[in-house]
């Protein structure tokens, strides 16, 4: 099959870890042999390259193109108008999806599905370029497009549209499934398809070795995630004001790092907050196995890949019972659900686990339910039906895959 992969949240070289969940999934696709892909990941269009313009002089120098771990990548730019992407981007994104597209047919490059990610306004420009390139379209709800945006009138009407004419669905949780369903989709037509974890990349580092090389002494946290609202790091922050042998660090870059440094020094835990910024993928590993708990406080979250990662490296996690979160903290193995989103919330769970703290390689095993090979048979039968299924005839396949159902 040939697919071409369409979504704003790609990875590109000037922001290599900027949807790499996407990324993670088509290179999982691939390993079955059964697809070859080409991607098409727009930018906003900004002028000027300077770093004096941050992210936006960041677009700026992101490539035309590029190619990835063996994949082509396009970076076609669209019109983000500030202020008013959520209601004009649907149209500007799908007029570079259709431009783009119809380039690669004319260069003699066969597409035979398209996969769009982020149900808006990614997955509705996606099909309406479908619908001009007569080519079937497969998109995949990933968390606040369906948690968030449909409180929205024009995306929630857009969204819906854009569902009917879908060849199929995806959701990466029960949760979201739920609520698309409450949205009005047809249940038969939406599908669970729950990320996994890489386990060659994510597994169990030396501890000891781990944590010496990043100076640990104490029980320690672990904090990861864009430092953004939702993500909840203040009330992480918060929790060491009630738990004074604990050390964080925070992992990651975003406009709420000065008021969360803020915060630390207020308190008074400054000396034990590490704000460790962005870390590779790798490097990543070395924190999630040198630490005694991963802590997610999100208020909103769809999967949480960061869950499956420090389980496999084993290390537990204590998380916000927020959509999709529940369906991966089922054991106590994995770790611990919050019983309160709160700097109190987290405190609590944190001396709960210390009380009765998981096997760490019993963790690790429960990490390994979560293959991505039965994930990604399922979605190339999702391509395959879509393929072979004529305009007008929707795609069905009954079937969710997760550690339930992983074969």
């Amino acid at each position: 099959m040939q697919v071409v992969t369409f979504s704003t949240l790609y990875p590109n070289s000037q922001a290599p870890h900027h949807g790499i969940f996407t990324e993670t999934s088509l290179r999982q696709q691939m390993k079955t042999g059964n697809v070859n892909a080409i991607v098409v990941a727009p930018v906003p269009w900004f002028p000027f390259k300077s770093l004096l313009f941050g992210v936006y002089g960041r677009y700026a120098r992101t490539p035309r193109y590029e190619v990835r771990h063996g994949v082509e990548v396009h970076h076609p730019r669209y019109l983000a108008l500030p202020g008013l992407g959520m209601y004009f981007a649907p149209w500007t994104l799908a007029h570079v999806a259709r431009r783009a597209i119809d380039q690669l047919l004319r260069d003699g490059v066969r597409v035979d599905v398209i996969d769009a990610h982020y149900f808006y306004p990614d997955g509705v420009a996606a099909v309406m370029a479908g619908r001009a390139l007569r080519r079937p379209v497969v998109v995949s709800a990933l968390g606040s497009d369906i948690s968030l945006l449909p409180r929205f009138r024009l995306p929630r009407v857009l969204i819906q549209w854009a569902a009917r004419r879908a060849a199929a669905i995806v959701g990466v949780c029960d949760a979201l499934k739920s609520e698309m369903v409450r949205l009005g989709f047809e249940a038969a037509r939406v599908h669970t398809l729950r990320n996994g974890v890489d386990l060659d990349l994510f597994y169990p580092e030396p501890r000891a070795h781990a944590r010496a090389l990043l100076g640990l002494k104490r029980f320690t946290l672990l904090s990861v995630g864009h430092l953004v609202v939702h993500k909840g790091h203040e009330h992480v922050i918060g929790a060491l004001a009630h738990l004074p042998d604990v050390e964080l660090i925070v992992v990651g870059e975003g406009p709420e790092q000065d008021r969360l440094k803020t915060l630390a020094a207020r308190i008074g835990v400054q000396d034990r907050v590490q704000f460790a910024g962005t870390v590779s993928q790798s490097s990543l590993r070395t924190y999630y196995s040198a630490a005694d708990a991963l802590v997610l406080a999100s208020s909103r979250e769809g999967w949480a890949n960061v869950l499956l990662e420090s389980m496999a490296c084993g290390t537990p996690a204590l998380a916000s019972a927020v959509w999709g979160t529940p369906e991966v903290i089922r054991s106590p193995a994995a770790g611990r659900l919050l019983g309160e989103r709160s700097a109190n919330g987290v405190a609590a769970a944190v001396q709960a686990l210390r009380a009765d703290y998981p096997d760490r390689t019993a963790t690790r095993k429960y990490a390994e339910q979560f293959s991505w090979q039965a994930t990604a048979e399922a979605k190339l039968s999702l391509f395959s039906l879509a393929i072979h299924a004529s305009p007008d005839n929707h795609v069905q396949l009954e079937r969710s895959v997760g550690p339930e159902t992983a074969v």
